[in-house]
C-alpha cells in the first residue's frame, strides 16, 4: 500500500537528533515521529523562536525524512496522574517546578496546549501521547471501589482535557491517546468510556498500539473496528506473553527484560501480535497514515532491531483489493 514507515524517537532521546536522523534514513525509514524531549523537538523553542520549526524540518529533509506526528507522552501523563516523585524524572524542569502536585498538573495541561500550538507551527496534524489517570490505582476492586470513584476519575479527565482539546481544535490538530496501562483508557471498554466522557469530540482519538492490548488479552482487530473513525496514528510494536506457571500478566514487580516476567515487548514480528489481521483491519477502516515503529526490546541491539523493523513494516503492508476475486464470473 505504501504507507509511510516512520520511527518514533522516544526510545532514542539519548542520541542527538542529527545523528538519529542520519541513522533513521540508513535504517530504511521514510520519516520520523518526533518526541518532545531530548533535543528532538522542544515545544518552548518552537513557540518562541521564529525559525525553529523551519530549521527542524530542514534538518530532517536533509536526510530525506518527513514528519507526520509529534509525541508528548511524558507531559501528558502528568495532566491526570496523582503526582509523586517518579514524575520528576520524566518531566521538563519548567513543568515539574517545585513539585507541588496541583501545580504540576496545571503546568502539564498548559504544556499540552502549547504542544498543539507547536504542532501547528511545525505543520503536523497529530500529537500522540498519554493522558494520565487519577484512578489507575483503583484497578483491582479491593478494598471495594464504589462506581462513584471511577466516575469521578472520568469526570476529572474530561474537566482537565476538554480545555486542552479546545486548543487542539483551534489549531486544527488531533490528539491520539496511546491506549495503555496507567492511562484513563487502557482497553476497548475504557477507551469507549473516555470518548463518551469527552462527548465524542473529534479532536480526541487514538494512537493505536497493539502491543499494550496484546498482553492484556484485548483483541487488537476488534479495537480497530470499534474505533474505525478514531484511529489517528499507528504504532508498530510487538509483545510476547511468557507465562511459565510462576507469574501472571501483572509482571511481578520485575523490570522489562527480566526473563521471570510474564510478558515483555519484542521487536516487531518477533512477538505474538497478529500484524496480518491488523493490516487487513486498517485497510477496512481506510487508515492511510504512517506505520510508526516504537522500538522496544531489551533482548536485542536497537540498531539491528530498528533496521529489521523498517523492513518488516514494508513486508506486512499491502493495499486493499478494489474488487472481488471472483468478479470475472459476475454478470454485473
Amino acid at each position: 500500500m505504501g504507507r509511510p514507515v516512520t520511527l518514533f524517537t522516544g526510545q532514542w532521546a539519548d542520541m542527538p537528533i542529527e545523528d538519529l536522523a542520519r541513522k533513521t534514513r540508513e535504517f530504511g525509514y521514510d520519516g520520523i515521529e518526533l518526541a518532545c524531549w531530548g533535543d528532538h523537538f522542544n515545544v518552548t523553542q518552537a513557540l518562541e523562536e521564529s525559525g525553529y520549526c523551519a530549521a527542524k524540518r530542514d534538518q530532517l529533509e536533509r536526510h530525506d525524512l518527513s514528519v507526520y506526528a509529534i509525541s508528548n507522552h511524558l507531559v501528558g501523563q502528568a495532566v491526570c496522574d496523582i503526582i509523586d516523585e517518579r514524575h520528576k524524572a520524566i518531566l521538563p524542569p519548567h513543568v515539574w517546578g517545585d513539585g507541588d502536585p496541583a501545580g504540576v498538573n496545571e503546568r502539564a495541561a498548559e504544556e499540552m496546549k502549547n504542544t498543539a500550538r507547536a504542532a501547528q507551527k511545525l505543520g503536523v496534524s497529530v500529537v500522540n501521547g498519554f493522558t494520565g489517570s487519577s484512578i489507575w490505582h483503583l484497578l483491582y476492586s479491593f478494598p471495594p471501589v464504589p462506581e462513584s470513584m471511577i466516575q469521578a476519575g472520568f469526570d476529572l479527565f474530561a474537566e482537565r482535557w476538554n480545555p486542552i482539546l479546545d486548543v487542539f481544535a483551534e489549531c486544527g490538530v488531533r490528539f491520539g491517546l496511546e491506549v495503555h496501562p496507567t492511562e484513563i483508557a487502557f482497553d476497548t471498554i475504557t477507551a469507549a468510556r473516555a470518548l463518551e466522557a469527552l462527548g465524542r469530540r473529534e479532536e480526541f482519538g487514538f494512537n493505536f498500539d497493539p502491543s499494550h492490548l496484546h498482553w492484556q488479552g484485548v483483541d487488537s482487530v476488534e479495537f480497530i473496528r470499534t474505533f474505525h473513525d478514531r484511529i489517528y496514528h499507528v504504532h508498530i510494536k510487538d509483545a510476547m506473553v511468557t507465562l511459565k506457571g510462576k507469574q501472571g500478566i501483572l509482571a511481578s514487580h520485575l523490570n522489562f527484560g527480566d526473563p521471570r516476567r510474564g510478558w515483555d515487548f519484542r521487536s516487531p514480528g518477533r512477538g505474538g501480535v497478529d500484524f496480518e489481521e491488523i493490516m487487513r483491519a486498517l485497510n477496512d477502516v481506510g487508515y492511510e497514515g504512517p506505520l510508526s515503529v516504537e522500538w522496544e526490546d531489551c533482548g536485542m541491539d536497537r540498531e539491528h532491531g530498528a533496521a529489521e523493523a523498517a523492513a518488516f513494516c514494508r513486508k506486512i503492508d499491502f493495499a486493499p483489493s478494489g474488487r472481488q476475486f471472483d468478479s470475472a464470473f459476475s454478470d454485473d
